[in-house]
């Protein structure tokens, strides 16, 4: 069964951090449609005001965030102790799990293009220890064949195996490049979650010309093809549906309200971390709680 198109996102202008402008393409908006993927925010701009205030130190609970970037660079730090700088073609998938503290501050560029995304984990693995992983350029699998480039951040193609291997849900998440007139198609389960965000050019789904900056989120089907129209890059993502309970507050995802006022009241009392050992940052022990 050939997958059509359920619905094209165009995402909304947004600020996030201290003042990074953004397209937050998926939100809480669209959990129910998009499980296991939570949040998408992409980043595209020329201007470094747009993007220099970073997001400084941060808590996150519960969720996995994968970031990938086109252009610019971006330095991390956390309270694992883990500091480095995602470059170009480069990636960061970190494990928030029980409790992280982060921040991921921008460095002025010619051009920020780039995406990150929330990865839900499963109710019974939220409080799993944090952990990071960081992928350069050289390292990315990639598979080519002529006029098709696909960059494996995670999952499986062309008999490829991406670098990330996760421990709690396994999507696909790809970085596309395309020729004109090309295509990308693959087999995927039924009842999976597809969707894809246009950087650049255009795609032919069925009978719909896609432009760029919009996301497609596909309708159910074990068979899924586009076609570019124009030189184009997309991401893709594919993922197994969790079909839990979401309780979403700020930068923690939850399956109830109850645990996100736990989470909140241990950020206020200096107890949110759970790792035995915490380096390089200062605990925050006040946060607001959104509820």
């Amino acid at each position: 069964m050939k997958r059509g198109i359920q619905e094209i996102r165009r995402g909304f202008d947004g600020m996030d951090g201290a003042g990074v402008k953004l397209v937050r393409v998926l939100s809480q908006a669209t959990i129910n449609k998009l499980d296991p993927f939570l949040m998408l925010d992409v980043f595209d701009s020329d201007n470094y005001l747009d993007y220099i205030a970073g997001f400084p130190m941060h808590p996150h609970r519960g969720i996995e965030t994968i970031t990938y970037l086109i252009s610019g660079a971006i330095e991390h730090q956390d309270s694992l102790g883990n500091r480095g700088t995602i470059l170009p073609g480069g990636t960061q998938w970190m494990t928030a799990g029980s409790g992280i503290m982060h921040q991921e501050m921008p460095l002025k560029s010619e051009a920020m293009i780039g995406f990150q995304l929330w990865l839900n984990m499963p109710q019974k693995d939220k409080m799993q220890p944090p952990a990071y992983r960081e992928v350069n350029e050289d390292q990315m699998p990639v598979y080519t064949q002529p006029g098709m480039t696909v960059r494996l951040i995670s999952g499986e193609f062309g008999g490829v195996q991406g670098e990330v291997r996760p421990d709690y849900v396994s999507p696909q998440i790809y970085f596309v490049e395309l020729a004109a007139g090309s295509s990308f198609s693959k087999q995927l389960p039924h009842d999976d979650t597809a969707f894809l965000f246009i950087f650049r050019g255009a795609l032919q789904a069925g009978e719909t010309l896609v432009e760029k900056k919009n996301g497609v989120l596909f309708t159910p089907g074990t068979d899924l093809e586009v076609t570019a129209s124009e030189p184009a890059l997309f991401m893709y993502i594919e993922g197994p549906k969790l079909d839990e309970p979401v309780a979403w507050g700020g930068p923690i995802v939850m399956n109830t309200k109850e645990e996100l006022n736990e989470a909140f009241a241990e950020l206020r009392s200096g107890t949110f971390l759970k790792t035995s050992e915490v380096r390089g940052v200062e605990t925050l022990n006040k946060y607001p709680n959104p509820f």
